[in-house]
This record gives C-alpha cells, sequence and structure tokens, in this order.
C-alpha cells in the first residue's frame, strides 16, 4: 500500500482519522468534489447532511475505484459544508462513520472542514474532494 496514516506523539488523539498521512507512491490522484448525487444525477438526502456526507465518501469511493485506487490511496480530503456551525460536527461525523463502515476504511484519511456559504446547486449541503498516491 502506498499510504500509512499516523498521528504522532504531542498531537491529541483522534479515533476517525489520522493527522498524517505518509504516501511512497508515484501516481497522483486529484478527485474533484463530490456532492450527493446518485449515478443518475438525482440528489441523495435533500435536508439531510448525514445522508449528504455519507454520499460524498461513495462518490469518491467510486472516482478512486474507475481508476484502480481505494479509499486506502487517499491522502487527504478536504470537506466542505455550507453554512457551518458547531452543531453540524455530529451529523457530519456520523456521515462519514456511516461511510467509512460501508467501505470499510478505518480510520479515514486526514481532512480538513470549511465552512461555505453556498455550493454548486441549492439542495447540496456539502463537498468532499480527495487526493490519492497510488503505486
Amino acid at each position: 500500500m502506498a499510504v500509512s496514516f499516523i498521528s504522532p506523539e504531542g498531537l491529541p488523539a483522534v479515533d476517525l482519522y489520522r493527522h498524517v498521512a505518509v504516501a511512497t507512491g508515484a501516481k497522483q490522484v486529484f478527485i474533484a468534489g463530490q456532492v450527493a448525487v446518485d449515478a443518475d444525477g438525482g440528489t441523495v438526502g435533500v435536508g439531510d447532511l448525514t445522508a449528504q456526507v455519507e454520499r460524498c465518501y461513495l462518490n469518491v469511493a467510486t472516482a478512486l475505484a474507475g481508476v484502480g485506487g481505494s479509499f486506502g490511496d487517499v491522502v487527504r480530503l478536504t470537506v466542505y459544508v455550507v453554512d457551518w456551525t458547531p452543531d453540524k460536527m455530529t451529523p457530519l461525523i456520523d456521515g462519514i462513520t456511516r461511510a467509512a463502515t460501508k467501505l470499510g476504511v478505518t480510520p479515514v484519511p486526514p481532512f480538513t472542514g470549511l465552512g461555505v456559504s453556498a455550493l454548486a446547486g441549492p439542495d447540496y449541503l456539502v463537498e468532499v474532494e480527495a487526493t490519492a498516491v497510488m503505486d
């Protein structure tokens, strides 16, 4: 595997993800931001942040599979959440956990969450982009 995850001493322990991804592979893969749409372009989970986060992660996994990769190759995720407030942390984590369980990924790769005012469509609550490194 081209990616390993660590949490160095001196940083807080986090069960959901690791602070650092170390990549040794040669092929870099950049996945465009994925929103909560199904293969037919229909929005999934309108008004439900947890469902939309889960779908975004599953869409990232689908994009990776399309180039012969998996979530195990991801070194970094950026998560954009519309109108972020701290009370959205629980549904965000729940969506990540549901997707990680379906994908068999523990822990998930390092990620940064950012609050934004809007995304490309009015029903989109979250968008997830990924960077992966593969052998």
